[in-house]
């Protein structure tokens, strides 16, 4: 259930005020999301700035929601701290796009502040509130915190944007605390500043002043600045049409059409890394793309970056440290999206690696990155197929232990209207192979029954170290014996890698096959794959081999035939 905002104390800055600021918020970004979406031209005319404020937003007030009642002050309430830090984290882990990445910046700024101070309690009537100066002051050091923290976390500010907006509304405020006001005065002069910002964007970004609009990044932070000054004041703010077109900004025909030397993919994750890791990782990413933000910290990191080579991305991300929630979009079709239009066909791949995930990313796929021992729910996976934005939709699961959690999604989804088939691969080099054949020109019924077919065809097989000693079909196993698995039964039982795998490949090529793939685990050894395909060439001159790095998370071994 939402929560419902809460009639504050006059100038109150507490808990119940911060869950009522992400309520409102959340709400008001829920009415103006279309709007702001709809005059989105920089960095990338997507039309999507709206929506991942929105959804950043969302996940920010649950995170709020699961923590509350959270730790207490003694009191029986819960207390600032806790309730900032709840925000500030669940907007992190739930992220969306270049604006809401750095919105979540933002709100860390502030808990920095407010979950680090209390507030100075003072007389009432001597300040004109309770807190008075002490909430006033608090205030508006958290607000510039996080304007600082947000231009920190952008590789390359740029004018004319939500940090623009941002660091407007942190001066004013800043001059309302030093003039001894109030929290309540703090908020209004800082959603003052933020408006009187955003209106002069137009003249300081060309790309803005060519369309005809104002900044939307920095139009839902206004947004925000708004619920913050009702949230501790109770006095809603009036309502303003977003300045701009009210209709999308007229697109190129080309859906895949890119800006000037403009990347081709949007690819975001979450990283477990130290501080240092992160800072070789914004050189890295930094040479690979741009549109850098990174944000975070204390062991946690939203990582966003506009990339030709997705894949490069994500191995940036695995030297770093541990990446994962893995979203990697194709900019054409958030320019579809653009100009209102849905693609026709797109893929949802569920893949067991961050290589993999690169990879079919490249291929087009939307991907879903599984961990082991942490299989992704329904939920998860409608969401990926709602960001592939398309009329019909071709779901690979990827293992037969997802097939309820697809069959889930897909039904849900087609309540929304979409076309959804879900393709029964039980192994990634069976979506490898369904993705080779995937034909999004052709009809659908066509393309899903090749997709289907070339699925079927690959026979899979994949090795795994024993981690206690128990009864397989081939036999007992001790632990640290490798084994070898076909079409999901442990078929060979051996001692190393190379010659249980050499073994598997006799037994799925004893059939035939024309093709060998090989998904490397991370720790695999180049080496391995060289003498397996030339075992493999040995044995069978007719048969080609392909390899490609699983990346982590991955098997230390996928072997496909077809």
């Amino acid at each position: 259930m939402p929560h419902e905002p809460q009639p504050q104390a006059p100038d109150e800055l507490d808990a119940e005020a911060v869950r009522t600021w992400s309520s409102l918020a959340l709400a008001a970004l829920g009415r103006a999301r279309e709007d702001i979406d709809a005059i989105n031209v920089y960095p990338v005319a997507d039309a999507d700035t709206g929506t991942n404020l929105y959804l950043t937003a969302e996940s920010a007030d649950r995170g709020l929601a699961e923590a509350f009642p959270g730790v207490t002050d003694g009191t029986g309430t819960t207390s600032l701290a806790e309730a900032v830090r709840a925000w500030a984290h669940g907007a992190l882990v739930g992220a969306r796009g270049n604006s809401g990445t750095i919105l979540a910046q933002l709100l860390r700024g502030v808990a920095d502040v407010l979950g680090a101070e209390q507030p100075e309690r003072s007389d009432p009537a001597e300040h004109g509130g309770t807190g008075g100066r002490g909430t006033g002051g608090l205030l508006a050091r958290a607000l510039t915190r996080a304007a600082e923290e947000a231009y920190a976390a952008v590789a390359h500010p740029v004018e004319g944007t939500m940090l623009t907006v941002a660091g407007a509304a942190a001066r004013a405020g800043e001059a309302a605390g030093a003039a001894a006001g109030t929290a309540v005065e703090v908020a209004r002069a800082a959603y003052d500043g933020a408006r009187a910002a955003l209106a002069e964007t137009p003249g300081q970004l060309a790309a803005l002043s060519r369309a005809g609009v104002v900044d939307a990044g920095g139009c839902g932070l206004v947004v925000v600045f708004g619920a913050l000054w009702q949230a501790l004041s109770g006095q809603e703010p009036a309502a303003e049409p977003v300045r701009g077109r009210a209709v999308p900004v007229p697109q190129p025909q080309d859906p895949c059409a890119q800006e000037e030397d403009g990347p081709a993919y949007e690819v975001i994750y979450l990283l477990e890394a130290t501080e240092a890791a992160v800072g070789e990782l914004r050189e890295r990413l930094d040479g690979l793309g741009d549109s850098l933000v990174v944000v975070g910290g204390d062991g946690l990191w939203n990582v966003h970056v506009h990339v030709d080579d997705p894949g490069a991305a994500v191995e940036a991300g695995v030297v770093a440290g541990r990446p994962y929630r893995i979203r990697i979009t194709h900019f054409g079709d958030e320019r579809r999206r653009a100009r209102g239009e849905r693609a026709q066909r797109a893929v949802v791949a569920v893949v067991p690696g961050e290589g993999l995930a690169g990879l079919c990313g490249e291929a087009g796929a939307t991907t879903v990155l599984v961990r082991p021992g942490e299989l992704p729910a329904a939920a998860e996976l409608l969401d990926a197929v709602r960001r592939a934005h398309a009329r019909e939709v071709v779901l690979l699961p990827g293992g037969a232990e997802l097939r309820a959690a697809a069959a889930a999604a897909a039904e849900q989804a087609r309540a929304d209207g979409v076309r959804v088939a879900v393709i029964p691969t039980r192994s990634a080099v069976q979506g490898l192979a369904a993705l080779a054949v995937h034909d999004p020109e052709g009809s659908f019924d066509e393309d899903v029954v090749a997709m289907t077919a070339a699925a079927g065809a690959t026979r899979y097989g994949e090795l795994a170290v024993a981690e206690r000693q128990s009864f397989t079909s081939a036999g007992i196993c001790q632990a640290g014996d490798v084994l070898g698995l076909i079409d999901g039964d442990v078929a060979v039982i051996g001692s190393g890698l190379t010659e249980t795998a050499e073994a598997v490949l006799d037994r799925m090529l004893g059939s035939g096959g024309e093709l060998v793939t090989l998904v490397l685990g991370p720790e695999v050894p180049d080496a391995v794959a060289e003498r397996l395909e030339a075992y493999v060439q040995h044995g069978h001159l007719a048969v080609d081999t392909v390899t490609y790095r699983g990346g982590r998370y991955s098997a230390p071994l996928l072997i496909g035939v077809e």
